[in-house]
């Protein structure tokens, strides 16, 4: 018999960052590992990533890194783990895979483990073995992970949805996961994000209607906003632009590098003939298809609206369209955009949350899945803890019993043993990684306080020359503001400034001192004016001293 264990590193409470562990002994699977976009609340932060630490001291452990699906909130974080545990095998779908090693190009990952996975393909462990079977989503080759230890399977759905219209790629082998659960379930991991939404998904998430509306509707440039790796929704673009004389512009190297990919092999299927190129931005007919690429949702709409972007300056007689439903965390950020594009004059449409879903399962399509896993015991992951609440309530409604239901926050570990459910209190350190832009080190609390300060406050620069070999005041202090005061309005502040400055300074120049504590001039100049502004302006500004020698 064995003893497993279950965590979560991100994902739990939270839209993204899905990374879930399971322990079987000695041996550690990983379950995605993924990134979530800022909330606006990290001042310049693009996005978050789970801490790995615990990945990293147990790296000898670890079987491999098993990816869902090639969505940024199940694969984002790889490249940022491959820096730090670059022999990890990453297991995944051959679309997944590729989507991967897009972001290793940019990073200049050059030497990776990935391992691709066909669906219904077992892969041995010596003791356990995982199994991979085709799930529905909104991008092709999506996976459910089946792994099998001594005391039952352990099942991690990734994203799904049960739609009975999809084929090929995106079709789920429900007869596979018939097969699992008569074999018999442990413990069932399922997404929540949809779990208070009643009946299935299906067919809300499918909007070809809605577009073609959109394309016979409105006479001018048509400025799509798509997520990359949303296949579906681009081959229902792809799909609708074709009926009619409109021809696709693509923006942005990522997007382009995507699309082509996958047109090459079959992920998406369009007439070639109806793509242009740059020389059709200007024409009134044009689709142009924008997306974001590893920042904040709408970052690449929002410079087209301020003007900007290099290639695509707004008309009147253009139309915005967002083509993807704002989720949870990202309504407010989509309200100020249409706010912006209305101010334009601009005309802007978008996705009913309410009428128009993405691919993932609500109350009966997790009721299907439940039914055909009959799982012993059941893990709420991916979403808000009330989506894992209303997912709980959905396999309590179903029979599954209320001790057997497992909700969970990041690092609270799961135990069992011979297969059945100890409590404890064990919990893994868990934190957030920030990362701004390219640069892949966490920036860390004092960097974001800093980054509030001078955006509530300002910053007041102070800065003096001395001689080299008498210490004595050549110039300055002269004073520097930005974000503070408005110079010009204010030159009797700006004189107080200066001389409360001078007065430290000389107070720390000793006559004939070879040396000076610069640091204690610093202090005591960022003490003295910090209290004076506090005093007179009830502001605190960032106060930099800045002493040079000549």
């Amino acid at each position: 018999m064995s003893k497993i264990k279950i965590f979560s590193l991100g994902g739990l409470n939270e839209n993204g960052k899905n990374m879930y562990v399971v322990e079987v002994d000695k041996n550690i699977y990983v379950f995605d590992a993924g990134l979530k976009y800022d909330n606006e609340k990290n001042l310049g932060i693009d996005y978050i990533i789970p801490n790995f630490d615990y990945l990293i001291k147990n790296r000898k452990r670890i079987k491999g890194i098993f990816l869902s699906h090639g969505h940024d909130g199940n694969i984002g974080a790889v490249p940022d783990i491959l820096k730090s545990i670059p022999e990890i095998n990453i297991y995944g779908a051959k679309l997944t895979l590729e989507l991967l090693k897009q972001d290793l190009k940019e990073t200049e990952i050059k030497k990776s483990h990935l391992i691709e996975i066909k669906p219904h393909h077992k892969i041995d462990f010596g003791k356990e073995s995982i199994f991979s079977i085709a799930m529905t989503h909104s991008i092709p080759d999506s996976l459910c992970y089946v792994l099998y230890t001594k005391d039952g399977a352990i099942v991690y759905t990734g994203d799904f949805t049960f739609d009975h219209t999809m084929t090929g790629l995106y079709k789920t082998d429900i007869g596979k996961l018939a097969y699992v659960g008569k074999q018999g379930v442990l413990c069932l991991l399922c997404e929540s994000m949809y779990a208070e939404r009643d009946g299935y998904t299906s067919p809300n998430n499918r909007v070809n209607d809605f577009i073609r509306n959109v394309l016979t509707k409105n006479e001018g440039r048509i400025i799509a906003t798509v997520f990359p790796a949303h296949f579906y929704r681009i081959q229902e673009i792809f799909n609708e632009v074709s009926k009619t004389h409109r021809k696709i512009v693509i923006m942005g190297h990522a997007l382009q590098n995507t699309i082509n990919y996958a047109l090459r092999n079959n992920y998406l299927t369009l007439d070639k003939r109806v793509i242009g190129d740059l020389n059709d931005l200007e024409n009134k007919d044009s689709v142009i298809l924008i997306s974001d690429e590893k920042e904040k949702p709408f970052a690449n709409l929002e410079r087209i609206i301020k003007g900007y972007d290099k290639f695509i300056k707004l008309k009147k007689t253009d139309t915005i369209f967002i083509t993807e439903p704002a989720y949870e965390g990202i309504e407010k950020r989509l309200t100020t955009v249409m706010d912006e594009i209305a101010m334009l004059g601009v005309n802007a449409i978008s996705l009913s949350s309410k009428k128009h879903l993405l691919h993932h399962a609500s109350r009966e399509d997790l009721s299907l899945l439940i039914n055909i896993m009959q799982p012993k015991y059941y893990f709420p992951v991916k979403g808000e803890y009330r989506n894992q609440y209303a997912n709980a309530e959905v396999a309590e409604n179903l029979g599954i019993p209320k001790e057997n239901i497992i909700l969970k926050q990041n690092g609270d570990v799961v135990t069992f043993v011979k297969g059945n459910l100890v409590e404890t209190n064990e919990h893994i350190p868990v934190d957030e990684i920030l990362i701004d832009g390219n640069n892949s080190n966490d920036i860390g609390d004092l960097v974001l306080k800093d980054r509030e300060m001078l955006g509530e406050n300002g910053i007041v620069i102070i800065s003096c020359t001395l001689d080299k070999n008498t210490k004595k005041i050549l110039a300055g202090p002269e004073v520097l503001t930005r974000g503070f005061i408005y110079v010009k309005d204010n030159l009797d502040l700006v004189e107080v400034i200066k001389n409360m400055s001078l007065e430290v300074i000389e107070n720390n120049i000793l006559d004939g001192a070879k040396r000076i504590d610069y640091s204690k001039i610093k202090n005591d100049v960022r003490e003295v004016l910090g209290k004076y502004f506090y005093k007179t302006m009830e502001t605190k500004p960032m106060i930099i001293t800045v002493i040079q020698e000549v």
